[in-house]
C-alpha cells in the first residue's frame, strides 16, 4: 500500500491510498467466496462454487463492490497507521474509479486530524495545589460510616420520624391499574434518606405500626422505568413495624469489634493514614491536570468548531458505547436528557474542546523537548505478563500490524505531561485563584516587540 498526506485548512489532511494489484484481487476472490455461499447453480455443491465462475456470473463490478464495502475500513485502517495519522471523527471517502483485473485500486479520504499548538510557556509554571490534610470531618465520616454498619434495629412503638426503619407492604397503581414493579411485601425504607420517590417518605412520616396509608407521587420525568416517567401513582402502604435505629457508642469497645484495633483513637489514626494517602494521590493527579491545563492555556491553539465538534461526537459515543455494555438502551437514555442526543452534545463541547487543547499543546512539547520512547518504555506500558501476556509477544503482535505507533505516541504524549507537571510549582489554591482573578495574560503582556505571554510564575 502506498499512501501520501496532503495538508488542508482547519486541521485536516487528505491521504491519497493506491492498493496493491494484488491485495484488490484477493479481496475480489474473498468477496466472491462470501457470494458463492448464498448462490445456486447446478453441479456445484452450495458454497462450492469457484471465485472466477462467481465473478463471471455476477459480474467483476458487483463482486468488487461487495470487496470494497468489507475491506475499505481495513485500507483505511492500515493507511492511517502507515501515514501516522490520528484522525478526529469520520472522514469523508473518495474511491476512484473501479480497476480493471490485474490493476492497483486508488482512493482518497480527507479527515480532522489533531490541531497544532504554538507553545507559551510551560516550564517552572505556578499551579495550585490542594493541601493533603485530613479533616477531623473526614475521619468522623468514615467513622459514623462503621457505626451504621453496627447499628441496631429496635422495634418501637410510636410514630416514625426521620432516622427510623419502616416495614411495610405496597402496592401501587397508575390510573387505577397495577404495574410491574409495583407491589412489594416486607420492604425496609428509611425515612429521610431520599431513597423512594419524592413523597413517599414524607408520607409516611407519623406513621406507627398497623397504619394504612394511601400515598399520592408523581415519578420524575427521567425516572429510569420510561413507562412510568412522569406519571401519577398512588401507593397502598400498610405500615407493619416503625423500628429505631441505635448507634453503638463510640469507645474502645466499638473500635475492638469493627476493626483489628483495640482503642478509638488507633482506629482514628488508621483511618486517617489511609484517608491521607487517598487524598495526596488526588490532590497529586489534579495538580498535574493543572499544570497541563495551565501549559495549555499559555499556547495558541486554533480549534476550528467542527473539529470540536467532530472529538465531542467521539466522546458521546464512547459514553453509548458503555451504556450498552452496561444493559441501557441508549434511546431511552438520551430521551431522559435535557435536549435530547443535541442537548447532550453540546454540553460535551466544552471537554472536547479541553481535551484537544491538551493534546496539541502536549504534542508541541514532546516535539520542543525532543521526546522519544524506547522499547523499555513501551514493554513498561505493556505491564507484566506471561504466556501470551508476555510483554514482549503483545509488543511483537502490536508491530506486525502498526498499532506500536498508537502506544508510542500515548507514552509520548504522557512523558510531556510528566515534564511539565515536575518543573511545576505547587502554590496554595487560593493563591492561584486569586491570581486568575487579579491578572489575565493581557494585562500583563509586556511591552517590548516580541515579548512572550505571560503566565503565573513569569512577574
Amino acid at each position: 500500500m502506498k499512501t501520501s498526506v496532503t495538508e488542508l485548512p482547519e486541521s485536516r489532511v487528505r491521504v491519497d491510498i493506491e492498493v496493491d494489484s494484488a491485495d484488490v484481487e484477493h479481496s475480489v476472490e474473498h468477496a466472491a467466496g462470501h457470494l458463492a455461499d448464498e448462490m445456486r447453480l447446478p453441479g456445484f455443491r452450495k458454497g462450492k462454487i469457484p471465485p472466477a465462475l462467481v465473478v463471471q456470473r455476477l459480474g467483476r463490478e458487483a463482486v468488487l463492490d461487495a470487496a470494497l464495502r468489507e475491506f475499505l475500513p481495513s485500507w483505511y485502517e492500515q493507511a492511517l497507521l502507515s501515514s501516522g495519522i490520528s484522525p478526529i471523527g469520520d472522514p469523508s471517502l473518495d474511491v476512484k474509479d473501479l480497476p480493471e483485473a490485474g490493476q492497483p485500486l486508488a482512493f482518497a479520504f480527507e479527515v480532522a486530524v489533531r490541531p497544532k499548538a504554538k507553545l507559551g510557556a510551560y516550564r517552572d509554571l505556578d499551579v495550585g495545589r490542594a493541601d493533603a490534610a485530613v479533616p477531623d470531618e473526614a475521619v468522623d465520616a468514615e467513622i459514623n460510616r462503621l457505626r451504621e454498619g453496627f447499628a441496631s434495629l429496635t422495634p418501637v412503638e410510636r410514630e416514625a420520624a426521620d432516622g427510623d426503619i419502616v416495614v411495610m407492604d405496597y402496592e401501587g397503581s397508575v390510573d387505577g391499574e397495577p404495574f410491574e414493579g409495583g407491589a412489594g411485601r416486607d420492604q425496609l425504607v428509611e425515612l429521610g434518606s431520599s431513597s423512594l420517590v419524592e413523597g413517599f417518605e414524607e408520607g409516611l412520616r407519623g406513621a406507627k405500626a398497623g397504619d394504612e396509608r394511601e400515598l399520592d407521587v408523581k415519578f420524575p420525568e427521567d425516572y429510569r422505568a420510561e413507562q412510568l416517567a412522569g406519571k401519577d401513582a398512588r401507593f397502598a402502604v400498610t405500615v407493619k413495624e416503625v423500628r429505631e435505629k441505635e448507634m453503638p457508642d463510640l469507645d474502645d469497645d466499638f473500635a475492638a469489634d469493627a476493626s483489628e484495633f483495640d482503642t478509638l483513637a488507633e482506629l482514628r489514626g488508621s483511618i486517617r493514614e489511609r484517608l491521607a494517602v487517598a487524598i495526596e494521590r488526588q490532590a497529586d493527579s489534579d495538580f498535574r491536570e493543572a499544570a497541563v491545563d495551565a501549559a495549555a492555556e499559555a499556547a495558541e491553539v486554533d480549534l476550528p468548531e467542527q473539529l470540536v465538534e467532530a472529538r465531542a461526537e467521539e466522546s458521546l459515543e464512547r459514553f453509548i458505547h458503555r451504556l450498552e455494555h452496561q444493559g441501557i438502551a441508549p434511546e431511552t437514555f438520551l430521551r431522559m436528557q435535557e435536549g435530547g442526543r443535541e442537548g447532550m452534545l453540546e454540553r460535551v463541547k466544552p471537554d472536547a474542546e479541553k481535551s484537544l487543547r491538551r493534546e496539541a499543546t502536549l504534542e508541541a512539547i514532546a516535539d520542543a523537548e525532543g521526546i522519544e520512547v524506547t522499547d523499555d518504555d513501551l514493554l513498561d506500558a505493556l505491564g507484566p505478563g506471561e504466556g501470551d501476556n508476555d510483554p514482549e509477544k503483545l509488543l511483537r503482535r502490536l508491530r506486525e500490524t502498526g498499532r506500536d505507533a498508537l502506544l508510542a505516541e500515548e507514552i509520548r504524549l504522557r512523558k510531556a505531561a510528566e515534564l511539565v507537571a515536575e518543573t511545576a510549582k505547587p502554590i496554595p489554591l487560593e493563591q492561584a485563584a486569586a491570581r486568575e482573578q487579579i491578572w489575565t495574560p493581557e494585562e500583563e503582556r509586556p511591552a517590548e516587540e516580541g515579548a512572550g505571554l505571560w503566565t503565573p510564575g513569569s512577574d
